[in-house]
């Protein structure tokens, strides 16, 4: 009867630790890389977009990039939607700040309104933002 119980309790102990370890898995913590400060941009008109990067542009504007591009002096963070349907697409900067590993940039593609007048054809809504030129790893959400 003891030998029993005992090998009841290894068993439950057992079922105990195994629970335990599935049930703290790994977790993605948010405040892992905490944001250290805001970044200074400015959004680049087309005339200010470098010509080597309108060209790297031109080249992917089709379909939806991101990517960062360094001339030494600055850093060039550019984000494309892609083909539009229609012209009247404008991009809005949601966040971009620096944390301890990387800078982070978040976008969004705001459409056309209701009452306004579009173009029938098709648009490659783009842009380009231009900051301080830092080491860090780009994460476009």
């Amino acid at each position: 009867m003891n030998s029993i119980r005992r090998k009841m309790k290894n068993f439950l102990l057992l079922s105990i630790c195994t629970l335990c370890f599935f049930l703290t898995g790994c977790t993605v913590n948010a405040d892992e890389d905490p944001k250290l400060r805001d970044l200074d941009f400015t959004v680049l008109s087309e005339e200010m977009i470098p010509t080597e990067l309108k060209e790297m542009i031109a080249l992917k504007q089709k379909e939806a990039f991101a990517f960062s591009y360094s001339d030494g002096e600055n850093l060039y963070l550019c984000i494309g939607y892609g083909e539009q349907k229609t012209g009247g697409y404008s991009i809005a900067v949601n966040d971009l700040y620096l944390t301890d590993n990387n800078i982070v940039v978040n976008t969004s593609l705001l459409g056309p309104t209701g009452d306004e007048v579009t173009s029938g054809s098709p648009s490659y809504p783009y842009i380009v933002l231009k900051t301080e030129n830092l080491d860090k790893e780009v994460i476009f959400e």
